[in-house]
């Protein structure tokens, strides 16, 4: 059997996870091209495989007619709006997460960015390398309010760390357990309150049809102007020509994006706004929560597979 493997951090800290797929008897490819596979690399690299281990590399209806060997798909962290559920489904393929083996790695990232744009820590420390040593006024962070959207591991583990900084918790999940947000002391609130009450809003939700441009120029017009928007979830959740307009014209404070519709984003706007911090999808990676994935992911497949 063989198996390819798409994510860039897959086994990069911990290279056992290639010895146990080799142990169970399957052939290893590996993308090498250091990106994410667009649909015609996944389509070539999965012509004669059995399973994949994927990111988020395109695993629709089209890509997964091009395997038709294919009987088992490990997703590398948990989102899954990059597979097509239903057409593996009507082939029989078994899908899997790694359900919990990133939460605290991205609810760190998550806050690494709410600090990093209401401090401005990247604006000034590129000012400080020109020797420009002007300080700059932000905002404050302790005794805010934040709103999560989608009160999941990742939205728990980012009420807990905001909790910590003195803030007040609002979130909306439509999975709602009063029990849990009780005990932990967060409030339940609409969309509509969240964006028009918090200082910060944080977004966890997965990308579905629902939730797609969940945020766009309306509910960028009901934010405060000192707001901050962190979005460490997924791309196509943000209209992101709204959010630009919305930086661009100072409507709010400033945004931490770290997944795009488009990986790069081909706006040129993004690179030149001093009020969005960017990352490249590396919420996630961090060594430990790597090889959580990576550890889970490999067993995930390699029971999908039977072996």
């Amino acid at each position: 059997m063989k198996v390819l493997t798409t994510p860039r951090s897959y086994g990069k800290t911990d290279p056992e996870v290639f010895a146990m797929l080799q142990a169970a008897g399957l052939e290893v490819v590996r993308n090498e091209t250091g990106g994410i596979l667009d649909k015609e690399g996944m389509k070539a690299m999965l012509a004669d495989c059995d399973g994949v281990i994927v990111g988020v590399d395109p695993m629709d209806a089209e890509v997964i007619a091009a395997a038709p060997k294919l009987k088992a798909i490990a997703k590398y962290g948990v989102g899954v709006d990059n597979i097509d559920l239903e057409a593996a489904k009507a082939r029989g393929i078994k899908v899997s997460r790694t359900v919990g083996a990133n939460s605290e790695a991205v609810a760190d990232y998550a806050m690494a960015l709410i600090l990093a744009v209401a401090r401005k820590t990247v604006l000034i420390d590129s000012r400080c390398r020109q020797k420009d040593w002007k300080k700059i006024t932000t905002r404050d962070v302790t005794g805010a309010t934040i709103g999560i959207l989608g009160l999941g591991a990742i939205g728990r583990n980012v009420a807990q760390r905001a909790q910590g900084f003195g803030m007040k918790v609002l979130a909306h999940d439509p999975f709602w357990n009063e029990e849990y947000a009780a005990a932990h002391n967060i409030t339940k609130a609409t969309p509509d309150e969240i964006f028009a009450q918090c200082d910060i809003i944080s977004l966890h939700l997965p990308l579905m049809p629902e939730t797609e441009n969940f945020i766009g120029a309306a509910e960028l017009a009901k934010m405060k102007p000192d707001a901050i928007l962190v979005n460490t979830a997924r791309g196509g959740l943000i209209d992101e020509n709204a959010l630009l307009d919305a930086l661009e014209a100072g409507k709010i404070y400033g945004a931490g994006i770290d997944a795009f519709s488009s990986e790069p984003p081909k706006d040129p706007r993004w690179f030149t706004l001093e009020n969005v911090v960017l990352g490249s999808h590396c919420a996630a990676s961090t060594s430990g929560a790597s090889r959580n994935m990576g550890r889970m992911a490999t067993e995930n497949l390699i029971r999908d597979l039977g072996l």
